[in-house]
């Protein structure tokens, strides 16, 4: 008896209720806001049900009622202009999170909140919400709401007239559908994410949201849940229901580095660290503390996380401040484990593997939207964790037509897609972190690095460092690694890193906000000389050169030393800054790209997959057969070209190769067997 007097005080008076609480709380922000142009009003559940607990009960039970009662309230008090301000509520109590796979007929017609992933965005199109008719007989105008999905006009009128009605005038809203699926890190085990479909209107739908719910946001919706009617073929209404979320207020809730709040204590303490001289030793360990080692490739993927600046020149050129970074290592090595924490440690990032990933899945795709008709795109990894990281592992298995759809991605930051009258071009500023295997599963330790990574020349060239992660016995080191990995199983806590996750994290959102450093000349001058020193280093007196070091690698050594600066929180980009980037450089450098034959450093041995003193026995090859057939037509005996190239001081197995090579390429051909002619 005591509910029922509660539910009819409330009943008939909801609308003075939420005019009073209004008044109380929230006048100034409601004047604020409309002045700002946005006209709708935020309210926090809590404050709510601090104010009358009965009233924020109303709500959840009664979402439609209680909004239409705050809308009404809303419209009664004098503002400029006087728009329509909407009412917004916020924060829902824990009792009314909800996933959606555990949405069921019972929530229908209630208020939750369930948080998701944007995957399909529809178009923005009208949607009529109040239609005005005129009856044709009598001249009465007949309003009629427009509540259902099919439009509905008067049945009768006054005068006894039935049908055709003219239309006068409607109310029209923008409207927009939304693709909801469940956020990954909320299912357990082997759980399909469960899909919803979410509707938007009014303002939720203006430009500043539109940024909020573009595909691979991760949002929060409050709204009301309801069924959508199915037509079967015959036009009759099926029996069972599709559902739908009617969105009240939508918030996003995952931030990029750019989005991340950062309080004045978090401040103090950030800055705090910079000062410190250890700074880069402490942020080294903190990267990756369970993993034994490694302490140049932890370093590189602390640089990679800060990244460069971007630059927009005056011709509209943009230059990445992202930096790619590669391992290529042995079974075993702890790859897997460093692209894990790299991806825990970026506020957002993507992690996919292997044969588990297509060209669509990591750059775009276009799909058949069912909900508003037509077609939308669905966002892959690499345009998800725009301004974030994208961890690709096993990068080797994934198909060599799957893997050329990330060469535009990571040179010009863009996916251009056209497919079904699709013409886009998405942003992907996307930094992209890789694992793969070497060719045979292992290293060979006495074959040549770059022909062991099995990678296109074209695809490895964009990665600005390369690592190796060679596993080879040796007593010192398999003793320290025993002991870390034995220690941290017996009891895992020992390995805490020494900077906090979190605050790692508020670190680099901090450096990637708030610094963006310029080159000074002592900085310049450091990377020129250290270029042109290693250009000049690929002379041989054999007659060739090696290509030490290209123009790519220039940029990579100005990102490196601007992530450099950026841990320091330097506004300038010092002569130190750019000796660590050489430095790190360096040591990518001879790690992959060292001739063993020469004894230098040669990056066409990565770039090319030819190396220059191959290139030079190729182009000695190809003059001996050239004199040969000058002189014995076209029929050339091997012997013979074996013996001429003894006498320019080439190895008959060095001969034997490279005309192996040629005849692969298609310059050479054997007619029969002992010897070969020119195609």
């Amino acid at each position: 008896m005591g509910e029922e007097i509660i539910e009819n005080t409330v009943e008939l008076q909801p609308v003075e209720r939420f005019q009073e609480f209004i008044d109380k709380s929230f006048l100034p922000i409601l004047h604020r806001n409309v002045r700002k142009g946005d006209n709708f009003l935020v309210i926090d559940f809590k404050d709510l049900s601090l104010f009358d607990v009965d009233l924020a009960e109303y709500l959840l039970e009664k979402p439609e009622e209680a909004i239409a009662a705050a809308e009404q309230a809303l419209a009664q008090i004098d503002l400029e202009g006087s728009p329509k301000v909407r009412a917004r509520f916020a924060n829902l109590p824990e009792t009314r999170h909800l996933m959606i796979r555990d949405i069921r007929s019972k929530h229908l017609g209630k208020l939750y909140q369930s948080v998701g992933i944007v995957r399909q965005k529809s178009d923005v199109r009208p949607q009529v919400t109040n239609a005005k008719f005129e009856c044709p007989s009598c001249g009465n105008v007949i309003s009629i709401l427009q509540i259902e999905q099919s439009f509905k006009e008067p049945s009768r009128c006054g005068c006894g007239r039935k049908g055709k009605f003219i239309l006068v005038a409607k109310e029209l809203v923008d409207a927009q559908g939304l693709v909801l699926e469940e956020a990954p890190e909320n299912l357990s085990g082997g759980e399909q994410p469960k899909r919803m479909k979410v509707f938007l209107k009014d303002d939720l739908v203006s430009p500043l949201s539109e940024r909020k719910t573009s595909p691979g946001s991760k949002i929060t919706v409050v709204g009301i849940t309801k069924e959508v009617p199915i037509l079967t073929r015959t036009g009759a209404t099926s029996t069972t229901f599709d559902l739908m979320i009617e969105a009240n207020e939508v918030e996003a809730s995952e931030e990029t580095f750019l989005e991340v709040n950062i309080t004045e204590e978090e401040e103090r303490q950030i800055r705090e660290l910079a000062a410190d001289p250890k700074a880069m030793e402490k942020l080294i360990a903190s990267v990756a503390p369970s993993i034994f080692g490694h302490e140049p490739i932890k370093e590189a993927i602390l640089l990679q996380l800060v990244g460069g600046v971007h630059k927009r020149r005056s011709d509209g050129v943009m230059s990445r401040g992202d930096m790619h970074v590669l391992l290529c290592g042995d079974p075993g090595s702890g790859k897997s484990a460093l692209l894990k924490r790299a991806n825990t440690i970026a506020p957002k990032s993507r992690y996919v593997s292997g044969k588990g990933v297509s060209a669509a899945g990591l750059t775009a795709s276009v799909v058949k939207d069912e909900f508003l008709r037509g077609w939308s795109l669905e966002a892959g990894a690499m345009v998800l964790a725009s301004n974030g990281l994208c961890c690709i592992d096993e990068m080797d298995k994934i198909s060599p037509e799957d893997r050329s759809a990330m060469h535009e991605a990571m040179e010009n930051q863009t996916v251009s897609i056209s497919k079904a009258n699709i013409q886009a071009t998405l942003i992907a500023r996307t930094t992209v972190l890789a694992a793969a295997n070497p060719k045979f599963g292992r290293f060979d330790p006495y074959g040549i690095i770059a022909e062991q990574i099995d990678l296109p020349p074209t695809l490895i060239n964009r990665f600005d460092l390369i690592f190796t992660i060679k596993d080879l016995p040796d007593e010192k080191h398999d003793t320290q690694l025993a002991s870390h990995m034995l220690n941290l199983h017996q009891s895992p806590e020992t390995k805490e890193p020494e900077i906090d996750t979190n605050l790692l994290k508020k670190f680099i959102a901090y450096a990637k906000q708030k610094v963006f450093p310029k080159l000074t000349d002592g900085a310049i001058e450091e990377i020129k000389r250290y270029y042109i020193k290693m250009r000049l280093s690929g002379s041989t007196e054999e007659g060739f050169k090696t290509i030490p070091i290209s123009a790519r690698q220039l940029e990579a050594l100005v990102r490196l030393s601007e992530a450099h600066a950026r841990i320091r929180l330097g506004d300038e980009v010092t002569r130190k800054d750019s000796k660590n980037a050489i430095k790190i450089l360096e040591y990518s450098l001879r790690d992959v790209g060292l001739d063993k034959e020469t004894g230098k450093i040669d990056i066409d041995r990565i770039a090319t997959g030819v190396s220059a003193s191959a290139r030079n026995s190729i182009l000695i090859v190809k003059e001996i057969i050239a004199d040969l057939e000058k002189k014995m037509g076209k029929t050339i005996p091997l012997e013979d070209v074996l013996a001429a190239a003894r006498e320019k001081g080439i190895s008959e197995d060095k001969v034997d190769e490279t005309i192996e090579k040629l005849k692969r390429t298609g310059d050479l051909f054997e007619p029969k067997p002992g010897f070969v002619t020119k195609m």
